[in-house]
């Protein structure tokens, strides 16, 4: 493998938090990074070149295929099909493959894939009329109604444990659906694996995840779980890794439920979960995807010490100008890192930022990452919005 400097150019579909963390992460290597995304000024353009259009324009794939050596993406609702064409005409490799992307952009088709390698999954049934969640209702004793299609924060789930109420929460999450059987899990967990070279594959260690209204608000690690269970964790992402095709990193989104572990959601792509490598790992989860994608080595993916993330979220009741106030108390604090994505304006509840904890004082086998997780619902709840 040969490594040179100035690096290639490399090509994000998605310009959000996610692409800017990517230009982020590649500057450093050498990268350049140009984006495609239909919002003017999105967060990424800070960091790296836009194009402006929209993520489906055949035209705009391909003037990103033509600009760039390698061809990612940060956002699910790319299409599968198009990257595919696009890579065929182009000769521009696209990482991970779009198969996976197509496997993983449909809830009903990704539980599927894993069920049939055998990988722990909640039980479920495909739900697009009322009579199916009913059914799904009847069978489990409650179920998570998901989109099938374009779900994100939160958005296109919906639980159900109600008959009465089946077709109401269909219509709310899109008509097209995925009912899988709600869990009594301890915990939720996440890790975030990569495949590089020649078929390399690692994983970084587990993290729980805080979700509340089924968004995720924040991250800790170490977990608050034994270590049998972190064992058995990074076995099924090791698991759900060898079912996926092309290089990358892969979020893996999990389900503690005791001991056995069970695989809610898999994402192609840097994920929320794994902000908190950015301070937290000895290479991010953004470095890691941009080394894997180029077929570079990939980085070690020790942690540094227990870490804690909290995500920024609009605390606005409307939409308003994204202003921020109390960051002086965030940069006091030495242990602290602010990342703030660059959206100019604040809704209810869309992800704005995030800030990461590391314990440098916490050290051992039995280190606790609690003080760290204190400090940072701590400091997030000091930010607020102002008008």
């Amino acid at each position: 493998m040969s490594v040179t400097l100035p690096g290639p150019t490399l090509g994000v579909v998605g310009g959000g938090q996610l692409g800017r963390m990517l230009g982020e992460a590649a500057s450093p290597l050498g990268v350049d990074v140009v984006v495609l995304d239909p919002t003017p000024d999105c967060p990424a353009a800070t960091v790296a070149e836009q194009i402006e259009g929209e993520l489906d324009d055949p035209d705009a794939v391909r003037a990103l295929a033509e600009r760039a050596d390698v061809l990612t993406y940060e956002i699910e609702t790319a299409d599968p099909d198009l990257l595919a064409e696009v890579r065929d005409e182009t000769d521009t490799p696209v990482h991970p493959d779009p198969e996976t992307l197509r496997i993983t952009g449909d809830k009903l088709r990704e539980k599927e894939a894993l069920a049939g390698a055998d990988i722990p999954v909640p039980r479920f049934v495909p739900a697009d009329t009322p009579a199916a969640v009913e059914t799904a209702i009847d069978r489990f004793g409650g179920v998570m109604l998901k989109a099938r299609e374009g779900g994100y924060d939160g958005r296109g789930n919906e639980p159900v444990a109600d008959a009465d109420a089946a077709e109401r929460t269909l219509n709310a999450v899109g008509g097209n659906a995925v009912a899988e059987e709600l869990l009594d899990f301890e915990r939720e967990l996440a890790a975030i694996g990569v495949r590089g070279a020649d078929g390399e594959t690692r994983v970084f260690p587990v993290t729980e995840t805080i979700h509340r209204e089924e968004i995720l608000r924040g991250s800790v690690s170490p977990p608050r779980a034994d270590e049998e269970t972190l064992e058995r964790a990074r076995e099924v992402v090791a698991d759900v890794l060898a079912e996926l095709d092309g290089r990358g990193v892969f979020g893996v989104e999990l389900f503690d439920l005791g001991g056995e572990i069970v695989v809610n959601e898999i994402a192609p792509r840097p994920h929320n979960s794994g902000h908190w490598t950015i301070e937290g790992t000895a290479t991010s989860q953004f470095e890691q995807h941009v080394r894997a994608v180029l077929g570079w080595p990939l980085g070690p993916v020790d942690r540094v010490a227990p870490t804690a993330s909290a995500n920024v979220l609009g605390d606005v009741d409307e939409p308003q100008p994204a202003t921020l106030s109390g960051v002086e108390t965030v940069l006091s604090a030495s242990d602290a890192s602010l990342h703030w994505y660059g959206k100019r304006e604040a809704r209810p509840l869309r992800k704005m930022g995030h800030l990461t904890v590391v314990d440098s004082d916490a050290a051992g086998p039995d280190a606790s990452a609690a003080d760290a997780l204190e400090t940072a619902e701590r400091l997030r709840d000091s930010l607020t919005f102002t008008e």
